[in-house]
């Protein structure tokens, strides 16, 4: 029998991860969850991204979506976390399979300046229904509305293990999207869409499904967000909140499973550092994204992929 090596890596972070629920100080536990999270989005922007060749400036619409069904459930209509993670996963799902249809019919850089008007669109409508949403005061979440079940997600122990349960299943459902017919379908059609299209494959309809598949692991990352950490305010919709999973996939590698995650974790660390040395963070985080696309265009993983580890999906 052959060994996956492949698996063996994904099984081999989340066993590293559950381990660290253990044997972290409370400081990194809260910040690994979070980043976990993050990573969740980020997997759904490289689906888009890395694997179609979908460069979107709009996917905070997408977070966005599942962070206020999320919240406004909780908050006005005394949800549970249950419904607020399953209303989540459909808002970003049914919103990106809504700009999906509109946004697919332009390229490259239109397609850029039409999702990222939409994106910017998105957190208009959120300052303009303050009355609802709160602006940029923001939402707290009561803590009603952050029980999932029995369990308080506003407990530092919970909130670990159900971010780590729905990283999991996130991270083994991209790895079996990555690896299936339909995964090599969307690369074939990021690598040469005419040629894919001479094959018998609709394009405008893999993109959409692929867009789709991204809006539903965004929504659920904003849902999760707000629940965990009971907030959710119009600065977690702007136009940033597009940009930060475009930095993790770039750093850790786009089209790579763990990639997502391993961008998100430096990403976060290097702001975390250079935040608490020098109030120049931001420059610090410019320069090395600089000397990553001079030396490791392809993110971390893309690189040793191309170096070597073949096998990396």
């Amino acid at each position: 029998m052959k060994l996956d090596r492949a698996l063996l890596l994904h099984l081999g972070l989340l066993a590293a991860l559950l381990a660290f629920h253990v044997a972290a100080p409370a400081y990194h536990h809260t910040n690994i969850a979070r980043i976990m999270v993050l990573a969740i989005y980020a997997m759904g922007y490289n689906i888009a991204f890395g694997y179609t060749g979908l460069l979107s400036l709009g996917h905070a619409l997408f977070f966005g979506a599942g962070l206020y069904a999320a919240g406004l459930l909780a908050y006005h209509a005394d949800g549970t976390a249950a419904t607020g993670l399953i209303a989540g996963l459909a808002a970003g799902g049914l919103v990106a399979f809504a700009l999906g249809l509109f946004a697919l019919r332009t390229a490259g850089v239109a397609f850029m300046i039409v999702t990222l008007m939409f994106a910017q669109a998105g957190y208009l409508t959120v300052l303009y229904f303050g009355s609802y949403t709160r602006g940029d005061e923001g939402i707290v979440i009561p803590k009603a509305g952050r029980m999932l079940g029995s369990l308080d997600l506003s407990d530092d122990n919970t909130r670990y293990l159900v971010a780590f349960a729905l990283f999991a299943a996130a991270l083994l459902v991209n790895l079996w999207l990555a690896r299936s017919p339909r995964g090599r379908i969307m690369v074939a059609m990021r690598e040469n869409e005419e040629r894919s299209r001479m094959l018998g494959y609709n394009p405008f309809t893999v993109k959409l499904a692929a867009l789709t598949i991204s809006g539903l692991y965004s929504g659920l990352s904003g849902a999760a967000y707000a629940l965990m950490f009971g907030y959710a305010g119009a600065s977690l919709a702007s136009v940033q909140y597009s940009i930060l999973p475009l930095l993790y996939v770039l750093l850790g590698g786009a089209g790579t499973v763990i990639g997502p995650f391993l961008g998100a974790l430096l990403m976060f660390y290097l702001i975390d550092y250079a935040s608490s040395v020098t109030d120049a963070h931001q420059f610090v985080t410019g320069a090395a994204l600089v000397l990553l696309i001079l030396f490791a265009p392809k993110g971390i993983l893309g690189t040793l992929r191309e170096r070597g580890l073949r096998w990396l999906p």
